[in-house]
């Protein structure tokens, strides 16, 4: 996206994404490596933090506040300060996936969103183990390393992989009819652990979907503008759970949209 022309209303804030993910992926990635020091405690079942999220955290938070004092800021591990209508928000998570970064596996990110008159006018996620960066402005497309992507153009669940996600908030049932619903459509599910990062998935193609009963806002806000950049939809997420809420999410390619929602109990 170079061809941005500089007097656009969020450029400053879409480059300060980029730099900042970027920034606060190493941070993160320093930790991975020595994973052996960090200290983790939990928040609930199945849902660990350590001290790498809330310092990664702490990373995005004071450089965009340095930057843009003006803006409220939505974090997983700091909640919500000075949101308001009238004000553009950051939305954060340090760190996507925290259970298989304390593991050792490579598919957790930094994501970063932006949202202003009620829509997300940024998102950027950044994967530091694989050095991928997924990047997306509002009517300007959307990017993996700079280079354009595009979803999956399909008609039937059986023509791909689709992501599932799941969380202590979804009951064994829900989660139960959606396996089986996918399967008798033909279709497999995949499931990495980061919802952010499979919801970039849909945005490559890789996935021609990804369908969730709870996902939070700061999981899933910057990688919805990633695919209804890339040419997907989405269900209306931010105007149904706000920038601190969360509810069911559904994303993926138009022609599998519909089979995608039916396949929500």
């Amino acid at each position: 996206m170079s061809n941005l022309p500089e007097e656009h209303p969020w450029r400053s804030r879409f480059d300060a994404a980029i730099i900042t993910a970027r920034e606060a992926g190493a941070v993160a990635l320093g930790h991975y490596r020595n994973l052996s020091a960090l200290t983790v405690e939990s928040k609930g079942v199945q849902d660990p933090v350590s001290e790498a999220d809330r310092q990664t955290e702490d990373v995005i938070k004071s450089r965009l506040a340095a930057l843009f004092p003006e803006d409220a800021f939505v974090g997983e591990e700091t909640g919500a300060e000075g949101v308001d209508p009238s004000r553009g928000t950051w939305v954060v998570d340090p760190i996507d996936g925290t259970q298989p970064f304390l593991l050792g596996l490579p598919t957790w990110c930094v994501s970063i969103a932006y949202v202003a008159h009620d829509e997300i006018q940024v998102g950027v996620i950044y994967n530091p183990v694989t050095d991928e960066l997924y990047a997306a402005l509002r009517g300007h497309g959307a990017t993996l390393d700079g280079k354009p992507m595009g979803v999956q153009q399909v008609e039937g669940l059986d023509q791909g992989l689709t992501g599932m996600g799941c969380s202590s908030r979804t009951t064994p049932e829900e989660i139960g009819h959606i396996a089986q619903s996918l399967r008798a459509a033909g279709g497999m599910y995949h499931r990495c652990g980061s919802g952010a990062l499979t919801l970039a998935y849909v945005a490559t193609g890789q996935l021609i979907g990804y369908v969730e009963m709870h996902i939070n806002a700061w999981d899933c806000l910057a990688a919805i503008l990633l695919v209804e950049e890339s040419g997907g939809r989405v269900s209306p997420f931010l105007r149904e759970n706000g920038v601190t809420g969360g509810g069911p999410i559904i994303a993926g390619a138009p022609g599998v949209f519909t089979q995608l929602a039916s396949l929500l109990p």
